[in-house]
């Protein structure tokens, strides 16, 4: 009886609406923290733990849909998503509660076709035009990288892809990874060496649930040991992406 107690107590606190609902992000860019549409549905690794997860709860999952980590935070209060995946920062940390991490991601820039930037001295001048995807930790890492160059928010990665392959943008602030698969789609676009930060993707869930955050701490522990993570990796285009848990 205890046992069907707990978890009772679980459900109604992990999925009050009797579906766990889990917010992601839609975008072409893929990665581990980005999902994107499909004919049947959705995909995308929080798409695939999502799945998993609601499947260990025994209840339905419904995928609660939004343009961007930022929007996904600024709902983290608003009762309207029960778990989500996304960068972690101590912004964040006053919103939500995070659990394990599951991705570690270099941050850079990529700039314009033709352009002559080459490192961070180049990009960081006056006049220089920096996007980013608003109200993100990569956002906020490079407001605070960049002391010249200007950076705007904008709400999509589809929106600043445009700007960039138009030239009305110098650059684009994201993860490294996102920036190389990016530069296969814009000929004559160059991807910077240097890092100017690393960002972390967890686990996550609104404030003052911790039945909630108890079971996702454990689900995402299972998952990195057990191989679901793996697998949600490969079956979303990151078989040749390590798994990194832990800053460097």
């Amino acid at each position: 009886m205890a046992t069907s107690a707990n978890a009772d107590a679980l459900k109604d606190q992990i999925a009050p609406t009797g579906k766990l609902r889990i917010a992601i992000a839609i975008s072409p860019a893929g990665g581990a923290f980005w999902s994107t549409r499909t004919e049947n549905g959705y995909a995308g690794v929080p798409v695939d733990l999502g799945r998993e997860m609601a499947a260990q709860l025994g209840v339905p999952v419904e995928y609660v849909v939004n343009q961007n980590s930022g929007q996904i935070t600024d709902a983290a209060s608003s009762n309207s998503w029960d778990i989500t995946f996304l960068p972690k920062d101590p912004e964040r940390e006053t919103r939500m509660t995070f659990g394990p991490i599951y991705e570690v991601a270099d941050a850079t820039y990529i700039v314009k076709p033709g352009s002559a930037i080459a490192n961070f001295a180049a990009l960081d001048q006056d006049g220089v035009k920096v996007a980013a995807v608003n109200a993100t930790t990569t956002m906020r890492g490079a407001i605070a990288h960049l002391k010249h160059a200007k950076v705007t928010g904008y709400q999509t990665y589809d929106e600043i892809f445009n700007l960039l392959k138009s030239g009305e943008i110098d650059a684009f602030a994201l993860s490294r990874d996102q920036l190389n698969a990016m530069a296969k789609k814009i000929p004559g676009t160059r991807v910077l060496d240097e890092t100017f930060k690393q960002t972390v993707t967890a686990v996550a869930v609104p404030l003052n649930h911790p039945l909630a955050a108890a079971f996702a701490t454990r689900f995402m522990t299972d998952a990195i040991a057990n191989g679901t993570l793996r697998k949600a990796y490969d079956n979303n285009g990151l078989k040749g992406s390590p798994v990194r848990t832990e800053v460097k």
